[in-house]
């Protein structure tokens, strides 16, 4: 079953599959059985493979759960597979599956179950001689059948008795089986797929057979050196075939017997060495001839445990929990209890020294596989080696952790010292040297450009901690227990990647399992076990808060803060080092006065911008921090801070001015951090009333920052607007009514600045202004916001400023909030009875912004904000005065959310629907005289507050729909449902369409039906020449006619089709706008199917589009027509009917001849049986007199014609 659990950052973390049995092995089987009716079908064929690699990879975590039934599996699947007679199709298919159970299991597993007697030898070599080397689509086949002769290939009879005389389809003697299984394995040693893998394991086990040692090993490894000699490792094929060979002698060297490879071993090794396969550019060559230098070097010693190595005894978790009398009568064997065996004399081969030389090289190798390979090398070489060279090595690894080397080179340290740990081979002397190297690699992280290095260097050094918690006796590791511990939840909770969180988490429960010694381990990995980590926000703000409790964590947490992360290269970290030290502040108050401020203020004006940018935001925080403290505790600031710290404060803001800190890309990341400051440090109440000279200086620091004149940057606004209100609270709260006049006047007067980044910041400010400056000026300002959110009509302008008309909308909502709700109040100090309107309609105003840049939609943005406020503010209102909401404004409201939530904008649509909602079901306060509130609900539930997912087309029209038959409410919806279901995204106009045309054909009653033409053709009729709705709505009138929708309307189908048809005429005339036109066209022709006056007009209408002038709107109006005339065979007298759909299918409707094209039309019209379009008299003439023949006063005679 799968388990689950909420972080606190709200994410599910999925902590894997816990299952009991292979429960599907009936459906395997069921599969494995419908291969011989699938194979031939390439879509059955594939849903067999999907639904087979579904099961087993569900038991990647459990592999051991399907060796009950491996065997039976494995018997049904090469019963088809090695079936000669059968077709190649399906065998290829079964061995396909065959290997999707050895991927999920693994080669070594599987090579056990399969079948490996006498005759299975001559099958498996017999299918792998029929097989094409080059064919890429069946290398699974190739792949498993190798896998196949690897264990075949060990059957206990001489090979040389397995050969017979039987001669072969060409002729010739077969060859016999020894050859023949060579020559297979190193065919398949030269190719770039997966069998090539198998092919090396295959050889590495048939040559090591006792009887083909004798004859052919000599031969194979000499035929390895020289491929190796010959082949260019430059070039792909030879990088191919020498991975292929280096792949086979390490597993040769892993498998054979020690006496029977040592004579071959210098060679393989000088061979590596001459071919530089060490220098390689292919990672791959590197790391496969740093596993064959390793074996190489294993094959030099001999095979023997060293006498010298650690053990650590018992490593019982049962024994860790026991108390420390019972731990010391069950210790069997610890540090102090080794006795050290007196060495015997090790004969060292020269060539050892070569070798570990290439594998402390391979630890400092760009490609951390290679790494991982060389590390390895050194652990297992470690083992054979005496103590005194033993030592050598560990020492040459532990220079590795100086800063001129590479980050690769401090993660191979790492990688070797954990290895060399949980063998033993790092003995305790060793300790005082290696832990101070780890816990520097636990915060390595060097700084590169735009980024940093040191994530795999971290993850590495958790690994190497993790192996000391398996490796030492709790007593041997006791003396830095509290450095690791804190290093470890350092990393586990303020490194900044998540991979290096849960290496150290895992790496401090491995520890405080093993070693029980760590201190409060249990009560730490309950709040900060392996998935709690995962969040990055969590870990900083909440768990490292509770683990600072702990006194052993809290200075060593703060620490780190401080002095590593608040100068960390992530802008985003330093900002939660801020927050961090807030929340640890009150554990060590103390410390944080008198030891962090005093570091952190010289840091505020370095020349480095991450250490003065971090150090900024935290001693603002730590600041705060403080003073929270002390007034909890009804004390002073200056009873903790030092006043000497207040004046530095003072002047930091200055020397920033002053070193140019907050021009350029400083400015980008100084300024909202100045900004910051001053916001703490007001809430702080800092000490600076009585210096007008300063407070000044901090003002026009914000007041420049709102205005962002010199670098516009959204985020440095926000944080000046966010410090004012607190700034003038502290500071000017006694101020003279003059200095709040200029300010206003100010303020107000920059609203009119043609820089649209000084408008949009101080429509911010106005509404961020505290209430002693607002009151008595409301009015005032609420008339200038106003005037800022009208749309000036010039569309350059209005794209523009669109980001101001949203600011000022919210400040009008803040504002509001600030003043508060008096009905009987002036309008100068309140939101009353007088301005009430005023507010409402200019929010509602707002909703019809459509202001479009490039950008977009731009207008949908101010949309958004109206419709925030229009919430906010009416909360307000209803909660003190319900009076002051009347039923007209309550209607316009809930009719503009009504529409927005029905409008082609997935973001605008979620926001409006979820408002809409919210004020339906609000309960505190109520909302009153909402039209229509009951029927809402019934379509509604209130579940759809939370549930209902406004953004997706298939949730939110169906529901949107049913509201057509609300009277208040229908216009709104039609105009939103026109954009929808008119648009261009295909998911909105398939979802949207749906649904109207659902909605409108369930309708029974011919009255309904009609009252929602007359209130689509009232839209119309509004938003005539308003491209943004007219082109839609003759986009859904087509989808709309097509469906039939309004085939109901018996008694007025000829009524609402007349009044379409002059709706659709004045939207086109004098348009030059072609999709317009097309879309006319397609509604032109739907109207064909209305008889009478509207069918012969409606014919007039598309004969003149006959003979525009543009040759797409020509030919486009003749396919349209032939589509519908051959659709419905009675729109033209039948005697005509064939001659008409033969000359519109044949004229090139796109030829510049007009004078023929116009012949043509007017003989459709003569068939059609309508009069032919006539110019009206004295134009042309006058169009002759002056010698022009634009064809466009003949296209406007044409249209006075009829009427235009």
């Amino acid at each position: 079953m799968a388990t689950s659990v909420n972080n606190a950052g709200g994410d599910k973390v999925f902590q894997g599959q816990v299952r009991e049995e292979f429960s599907e092995v009936d459906e395997v089987h069921k599969l494995i059985d419908s291969l011989k009716d699938v194979y031939k079908d390439n879509i059955a064929t594939e849903l067999v493979v999907e639904r087979f690699t579904f099961i087993v990879d569900h038991y990647q975590e459990q592999p051991h759960l399907m060796d009950p039934h491996l065997q039976e599996m494995l018997t049904h699947l090469l019963k088809i597979a090695s079936d000669t007679q059968g077709d190649p199709e399906l065998s290829h298919l079964a061995f396909k599956l065959l290997y999707l159970l050895t991927k999920a299991r693994g080669y070594k597993v599987i090579v056990r179950f399969l079948p490996h007697e006498v005759p299975d030898l001559e099958l498996v070599l017999a299918i792998l001689a029929k097989q094409d080397v080059k064919d890429f689509k069946t290398w699974e086949t190739r792949y498993m059948l190798l896998l196949w002769l690897s264990i075949v290939c060990m059957i206990p009879f001489d090979m040389h008795r397995l050969d017979s005389n039987v001669v072969a389809e060409d002729g010739q003697k077969r060859a016999p089986i020894m050859l023949r299984i060579l020559d297979a394995g190193k065919l398949y040693l030269d190719v770039s797929d997966k069998s090539r893998d198998a092919a090396a394991y295959m050889l590495s086990k048939f040559v090591t057979r006792p009887d083909v040692r004798k004859e052919q090993l000599p031969v194979f490894i000499d035929w390895c050196l020289t491929i190796l000699t010959k082949t260019d490792s430059r070039s792909i094929p030879g990088m191919t075939a020498i991975s292929g060979i280096l792949s086979s002698l390490a597993l040769l060297l892993k498998h054979g017997k020690r006496d029977d490879l040592i004579p071959f071993a210098p060679a393989i090794l000088e061979r590596l060495n001459s071919c530089k396969l060490f220098e390689s550019f292919n990672n791959a060559i590197r790391k496969m001839a740093m596993k064959v230098v390793q074996r190489l070097g294993l094959t030099f010693m001999k095979a023997k445990v060293a006498s010298w190595r650690y053990a650590r005894g018992s490593r019982s978790l049962l024994h860790n929990l026991q108390t420390p009398s019972e731990q010391a009568s069950s210790i069997v064997a610890s540090s102090k209890d080794i006795k050290v065996e007196e060495e015997e004399d090790y004969d060292i081969p020269e060539e050892i020294e070569e070798i570990i030389e290439h594998l402390l090289s391979g630890l400092k190798d760009f490609n951390t596989a290679v790494r991982w390979s060389a590390a390895k090398g050194i652990g297992r070489l470690t083992g054979r080696l005496p103590q005194e060279l033993a030592d050598e090595v560990v020492e040459s690894v532990l220079q590795l952790f100086t800063l001129r080397e590479s980050d690769g080179a401090w993660q191979g340290g790492c990688l070797s010292l954990a290895e060399l740990g949980r063998r033993g081979l790092l003995l305790p002397s060793r300790l005082p040297d290696v832990v101070p190297v780890v816990l520097k690699a636990l915060a390595y992280d060097e700084k590169r450009g735009a980024h940093s290095v040191g994530t795999h260097v971290r993850d590495a050094a958790c690994y190497v901690c993790w192996s000391f918690a398996r490796a030492y006796d709790p007593n041997d590791i006791q003396p830095y227990v509290n450095s690791i511990a804190s290093a470890l939840i350092v990393t586990a909770i303020f490194d900044r990647e998540v991979n290096c969180r849960y290496a150290a988490s895992a790496a401090f429960q491995e520890n405080v399992g093993r070693q029980g010694t760590f201190p409060h381990g249990i009560d730490i990995l309950s709040i900060a076990d392996y998935y709690a980590v995962g969040n990055r926000t969590n870990t900083y703000l909440s768990i490292s808060y509770t683990i600072a409790q702990f006194e052993e964590y809290t200075i060593p947490l703060i620490e780190h803060l401080y002095k590593v992360k608040s100068n960390h290269w992530d802008s985003n970290i330093r900002e939660l080092t801020g927050q961090a030290l807030h929340k640890l502040t009150p554990l060590a108050p103390e410390y944080m006065a008198k030891t962090v401020i005093p570091y952190l203020l010289p840091l505020t004006t370095s020349i480095d911008l991450n250490t003065r940018h971090g150090a900024v935001y935290a001693l603002a925080e730590v600041l705060h921090a403080v003073y929270e403290h002390t007034k909890a505790n009804s004390r002073k600031l200056v009873d903790l801070v030092d006043v000497s710290v207040f004046e530095s404060i003072k002047g930091i803001t200055k020397k920033m001015d002053a070193a140019m800190m907050f021009r350029g890309i400083s400015g980008e990341f100084m300024r909202p951090a100045a900004c910051f400051l001053i916001r703490k440090s007001s809430m702080s109440q800092l000490p600076f009333h009585d210096d007008s000279e300063f407070l000044k200086h901090w003002h026009e620091v914000l007041e420049d920052n709102i205005q962002c004149l010199q670098i516009w940057n959204r985020q440095i606004q926000v944080a000046a607007v966010s410090a004012l209100p607190h700034f003038l609270n502290e500071y000017f709260k006694t101020a003279k009514q003059e200095f709040i006049d200029t300010l206003l006047d100010r303020y107000i007067s920059e609203l009119s600045n043609v820089s649209q980044f000084a408008k949009e910041g101080f429509a911010m400010a106005l509404g961020a202004l505290p209430h002693f400056i607002v009151d008595g000026h409301f009015q005032q300002i609420l008339l200038a916001l106003i005037k800022t959110t009208k749309l000036s009509g010039k569309q350059q302008d209005d794209g523009k400023y669109a980001d101001s008309r949203i600011e000022a909308l919210a400040s009008i909502a803040r504002l509001c909030s600030t003043v508060g709700v008096n009905p009987s109040g002036s309008t100068a100090n309140s939101v009353c009875l007088e301005n009430v309107d005023l507010i409402y309609n200019t929010f509602l105003e707002a909703m019809k912004d459509y202001t479009t840049d490039n950008r977009g939609d731009i207008g949908a943005l101010v949309r958004e904000s109206s419709m925030n406020s229009l919430e906010k503010v009416t909360c307000q209102i209803v909660r003190s005065h319900p009076a002051m909401f009347s039923p007209p404004n309550c209607e316009k409201m809930m009719c503009c959310l009504v529409q927005q939530s029905c409008e082609k904008i997935d973001r605008i649509r979620k926001v409006a629907g979820q408002i809409f909602l919210r004020l339906v079901y609000s309960e505190e306060p109520s909302i009153p005289d909402i039209p229509h509130h009951q029927e809402i609900m019934e379509v509604f539930p209130k579940s759809d507050v939370n549930e209902l997912n406004w953004a997706a087309p298939s949730d939110a029209f169906p529901k949107v729909t049913r509201l057509l038959n609300l009277p208040k409410y229908r216009y709104s919806i039609i105009l939103g449902l026109t954009v929808s279901v008119g648009g261009l995204t295909e998911s909105l106009v398939k979802y949207s369409s749906q649904s109207l045309t659902g909605f409108l054909t369930s309708l029974k009653n011919e009255e309904d039906l009609s009252t929602f033409s007359d209130t689509m053709l009232a839209v119309f009729k509004d938003y005539q020449k308003v491209d943004r709705v007219s082109v839609p709505m003759l986009k859904m009138i087509d989808i709309l006619l097509t469906h039939g929708c309004f085939n109901g309307m018996e008694g007025k189908q000829n009524s609402f089709s007349l009044a379409l048809l002059e709706v659709c005429k004045k939207e086109i005339l004098k348009t030059k706008d072609i999709q317009k036109m097309l879309c006319s066209v397609d509604v032109f022709c739907d109207l064909l199917l209305f008889k009478g006056e509207t069918q012969s007009k409606a014919f007039s209408q598309i004969l003149i589009f006959l003979g525009h002038k543009y040759p797409m709107i020509r030919k486009s109006t003749a396919n349209k027509l032939y589509e519908t005339l051959l659709m419905f065979d009675d729109l033209t007298p039948e005697e005509n009917q064939e001659e008409i759909l033969t000359i519109l299918g044949d004229t090139m409707w796109d030829d510049e001849n007009m004078d023929n094209i116009r012949e043509i039309r007017n003989k459709l019209c003569d068939l059609v049986g309508v009069s032919r379009p006539k110019l009206v008299g004295g134009v042309k003439k006058a169009a002759v007199a002056k010698g022009n023949d634009d064809d466009m006063d003949t296209y406007k005679d044409l249209l006075g014609r009829v009427g235009y």
